[in-house]
């Protein structure tokens, strides 16, 4: 979009929302009002309404010239301003409005509003959220506020800060309670964040108002394997494939979580289903190797995990089940070089250390082995701590009084 074309989109936004709301309350608040000031007022927001723009300017110029500090003349002035394009003037009048009146709360969120469609969100944010303190129907202000959190948990999770991606989304949340685009995006967030009670949760309130979108229905069945709700797992990624048949990700979901449930041939015809879509694909073989190492069926899980490494050498968690398969058949020395290989590519994997060091025992290596179980232990402890304690450090602190005004 470029710089003209937003400028445009921005001033349609204010049009639509802005003036409408703020046109509407004026009329309310004046309609049985008959002094001079209020019928000017009232006229003036008619002509803005209307798009009238000299007509406002002429009413509402003769309220400020007999009373200077007219703040409901000062917040029109500043809208027209803005449709004029003289945003800076537009400023001045909106900030002279709340010097007029401190507790009123059109011109905080038309500050707001202004200072958001400047890209100047650190600036607006506190006005909009006093706007929303001093009148909670201001509809206006607290949608540009949502809209601010959620562009901003975009860039962050973006930028690889999913904690505070999660953060702004926890406030969007409160400001617009049922929107199903907000919970779809705190679900995956919070899912990304391994808070998976917090993730069903919110995939659960989009599914409320968009009962068949499958990304939800999908991320929901994530949540709930995780969740070790395996049933409602199950379910889950069924309807997803109703949706979306020709993806190969719901068959080689709903396989792993038939596995899980120990139904073996019904994962892996799921599996197969998977592999048919998309033959070059590794998730699928990778559940495959994995199910049949389970049942010890050793052999076919050497050629599915092998199936994956051809396609992607450095796959860690091939390479750490595939360790598993030479352990399990006692060839410690090839097992432990896997292991080590799926490690050099990912030190969080618990269960790779803890396979290396029971070959590191087989093998004679007692001080390497005790390292090993001392890792895997370490890392299971801190993955309990992590969930147990993110959430607490979330929740982003309120505006100060002085933000508030």
């Amino acid at each position: 979009m470029t710089r003209g074309v937003l400028r445009k989109h921005c001033e349609l936004i204010f049009l639509c929302i802005s003036i409408a709301f703020l046109c509407i309350g004026i009329l309310a608040a004046l309609s049985y009002a008959q002094d001079s000031t209020a019928t000017r007022l009232r006229q003036a927001a008619q002509f803005l309404s209307a798009g009238n723009l000299a007509g406002a300017e002429r009413e509402l110029q003769a309220v400020l010239r007999a009373s200077p500090k007219e703040h409901r003349a000062l917040d029109l002035l500043g809208v027209a301003r803005i449709l004029q394009h003289r945003e800076a003037e537009a400023e001045g009048l909106f900030q002279q409005a709340i010097e007029s009146k401190p507790d009123f709360a059109s011109a905080y969120a038309h500050l707001g509003l202004l200072y958001s469609q400047s890209g100047r969100d650190g600036e607006a944010i506190p006005e909009l959220q006093t706007a929303i303190r001093l009148d909670p129907g201001r509809t206006d202000a607290s949608d540009a506020l949502v809209h601010i959190f959620r562009a901003h948990a975009k860039n962050a999770a973006t930028n690889g800060d999913p904690k505070q991606a999660l953060g702004l989304l926890i406030q969007a949340r409160k400001l617009a309670p049922n929107n199903p685009d907000v919970e779809f995006e705190f679900a995956s967030a919070a899912f990304q964040m391994s808070l998976l009670q917090d993730a069903a949760d919110g995939f659960r309130e989009t599914l409320k108002e968009r009962k068949d979108d499958a990304l939800a229905v999908y991320g929901l069945g994530r949540a709930y394997g995780g969740l070790g709700k395996l049933e409602e797992a199950r379910q889950q990624f069924e309807h997803y494939i109703t949706l979306r048949p020709d993806d190969p990700s719901g068959y080689c979901s709903l396989g792993i979580t038939l596995a899980a449930l120990e139904r073996p041939d019904q994962a892996k015809t799921q599996f197969a289903k998977s592999i048919a879509l998309s033959p070059e694909q590794s998730d699928a073989y990778l559940a495959l190797g994995t199910l049949e190492l389970h049942v010890n069926n050793l052999d076919q899980a050497r050629t599915d995990l092998q199936h994956v490494l051809e396609r992607h050498p450095k796959h860690a968690g091939a390479l750490s089940a595939l360790g598993r398969v030479e352990f399990m058949q006692k060839h410690y020395t090839q097992a432990a070089e896997l292991l080590q290989s799926a490690i050099a590519q990912d030190d969080s994997l618990h269960e790779a250390h803890y396979y290396l060091g029971l070959a590191y025992g087989r093998m004679g290596k007692k001080d390497k082995s005790d390292e090993e179980f001392q890792r895997a232990t370490q890392l299971e402890h801190e993955e309990v701590e992590k969930r147990r304690a993110l959430w607490n450090r979330l929740e982003l602190p309120p505006a100060s009084p002085q933000q508030k005004k």
